[in-house]
């Protein structure tokens, strides 16, 4: 089984991942990007675009169960999407620790209150021939370790974190 792990950065994917310890192994697409699975700099953003035909092929040709960590992990050939959210003024403080320039931090704030990552999970989760199912844990003020035990309850087949039950729009923009 295939998760990803997946969320608007700053939500809290990294921190989880090692904590779910259900006998899966962790793939940290930004890691993996970084080794060359990308097209090159976005010069406007200061990061690089992954190559998501090449790390469709990647994810495909892992064996056994992974946890697939990362922004765009939601895009690749997974069984189930896990979609970490946090709310806008708790991302804001963790973006800025980070040092991330203003803009950056606007652009990400904008992406969560829009659910820009569950929204673009849901059509891939269908929109590719793929069955993912889709799921949405509001991690703003959970502990890690409780964000990674409902990790475990989606790993083992919940009703729980069903999509749709998080809203951030009017903390931002009204």
């Amino acid at each position: 089984m295939k998760i990803a792990l997946t969320g608007t950065p700053g939500t809290g994917k990294s921190t989880v991942a090692p904590l779910v310890d259900a006998g899966f192994g962790i793939v940290d697409l930004n890691e993996v990007i970084k080794e060359g699975y990308n097209l090159g700099a976005d010069p406007e953003r200061g990061s690089l675009i992954a190559d998501l035909d090449r790390l469709d092929g990647y994810v495909e040709s892992l064996e056994g169960d992974y946890i697939i960590e990362g922004h765009v992990a939601h895009l690749l050939p997974v069984d189930k999407i896990v979609v970490l959210r946090t709310a806008p003024a708790v991302l804001r403080q963790r973006l800025e620790r980070r040092g991330w320039s203003q803009a950056k931090i606007t652009e990400n704030l904008e992406a969560e209150a829009l659910d820009v990552i569950l929204v673009e999970a849901l059509e891939a989760s269908g929109g590719r021939g793929r069955p993912g199912e889709v799921y949405e844990i509001d991690a703003t003020g959970m502990p890690a370790e409780q964000v990674a035990e409902a990790v475990r309850q989606i790993i083992r087949g919940t009703d729980n974190y069903k999509p749709g039950g998080v809203d951030f729009s009017e903390e931002l923009f009204l």
